[in-house]
């Protein structure tokens, strides 16, 4: 039986992750239900899809992964179904898609809301439940809803390129406080072609090696390394590096009020310079 993902912006204060655990089991008893994160900040979809991204790579094919992420950017009349390297997607049409999948997916299908119904988080994921389940009982992909239909698309978050210099958004800032920059080791390298670098972030402070762990430095001492999901990670070693230098997440409300919060933008940027 394949496994079934759960990633939102629900957080774990009310019942509402219980009730949608519930609805699915309900529908086929035999659902494998795996969180991803419920603690995902509201309406953040660079950071949903550096999360989504870097936990899909890790499960088998034909998984299926439910994001009940800003299920309500607009009223909903169908939810959409991609097929993408082996792997099954299930999500609002609000742009997320594409971000996850950093590109096109092979197959995106609509699939269509009951109107008789109120629209709601837990109807939007009994209506997953149900595809999920017809795909696992052989129903092909064509016959769940329409076929390659328009969807919105949003562009996902991509580091600024320059002849000397990558600057790279803080999309994550994990319960360590440490800080995930969208610049993974591939973008790095490859803008670097071998020269020496400084990371530098809150006017001063530079870091100029990458790190294989934190105990390559001292306690209370600053890092750069590449983390799990290769994405480079500012930290310090038994500190918290976001508290302490005052850096904070990306977000979209910031990028489309940037002309009048360039001050924030300020701290939620890593630029690397190469020499």
């Amino acid at each position: 039986m394949s496994l079934i993902t759960l990633t939102s912006d629900i957080g774990h204060q009310d019942y509402l992750v219980g009730a949608i655990k519930a609805q699915l089991i309900q529908i086929n008893p035999e659902f494998r239900l795996v969180d991803i994160s419920h603690n995902i900040s509201p309406f953040n979809y660079p950071q949903t899809a550096y999360i989504c991204r870097s936990a899909v790579q890790h499960f088998p094919p034909y998984s299926y992964h439910l994001i009940l992420v800003n299920l309500f950017e607009k009223r909903p009349e169908r939810l959409l179904l991609a097929f993408h390297q082996e792997q099954y997607f299930l999500c609002a049409d609000n742009g997320l898609l594409n971000m996850i999948l950093e590109g096109k997916p092979e197959m995106v299908i609509g699939v269509p809301l009951d109107k008789s119904e109120i629209r709601n988080t837990l109807h939007c994921t009994s209506v997953m439940g149900r595809v999920v389940n017809e795909l696992m009982q052989g129903t092909a992909l064509m016959q769940i809803g329409e076929p390659d239909i328009a969807y919105t698309e949003k562009n996902h978050l991509r580091p600024l390129l320059d002849q000397n210099y990558i600057e790279g958004q803080i999309i994550f800032i994990d319960n360590f406080e440490n800080v995930i920059v969208n610049i993974t080791r591939e973008q790095f390298e490859e803008q670097r072609r071998g020269r020496s670098f400084r990371i530098v972030f809150k006017r001063d402070e530079v870091i100029d090696r990458i790190s294989e762990s934190y105990a390559d430095v001292q306690e209370g001492e600053k890092l750069a390394i590449f983390n799990s999901a290769n994405y480079l990670e500012i930290a310090i070693n038994k500190g918290n590096a976001a508290g302490l230098f005052g850096l904070k997440g990306f977000s979209e409300k910031t990028r489309q009020v940037a002309g009048i919060m360039q001050n924030q933008l300020f701290y939620q940027t890593v630029r690397v310079y190469f020499e």
